[in-house]
């Protein structure tokens, strides 16, 4: 059997250690970052842990809302394919920096993909 991406990327630990990076790299970016204005991080990134080991193919702990439900706000706020764009893009180069494959991170990147309708609402 061949080991789930959660596992590939090094587990909850992994995992955890990621999402902390990407939303500093996100936090730090004028693009995106005040879609994020007035949002408690600590339960933004508690979420964000659930959501990504549950696509990474770990436990799935994910009580969170749907894609749609859950940016909805966010495309009242002008939320786009740019945005989503540089989304993937810190995504991807967290995922780098903690010495992930190139092929692991276009992976992450196509499940990223796989719900920009959703989380566009279209």
């Amino acid at each position: 059997m061949t080991a789930s991406l959660y596992e590939k990327l090094g587990g909850e630990e992994a995992v955890s250690a990621a999402v902390d990076i990407f939303y500093r790299k996100v936090l730090a970016d004028d693009r995106v970052n005040y879609f994020f204005d007035n949002i408690d991080m600590d339960r933004q990134a508690a979420k964000q842990k659930a959501f990504l080991t549950m696509v990474f193919g770990g436990p799935n702990n994910y009580t969170g809302k749907d894609m749609r439900e859950a940016h909805k706000p966010l495309v009242e706020k002008g939320l786009n394919d740019t945005h989503v764009d540089v989304i993937i893009e810190h995504l991807g180069a967290t995922l780098k920096e903690l010495g992930v494959a190139d092929e692991d991170i276009q992976q992450v990147a196509d499940i990223a993909n796989s719900v920009r309708d959703d989380v566009l609402n279209r």
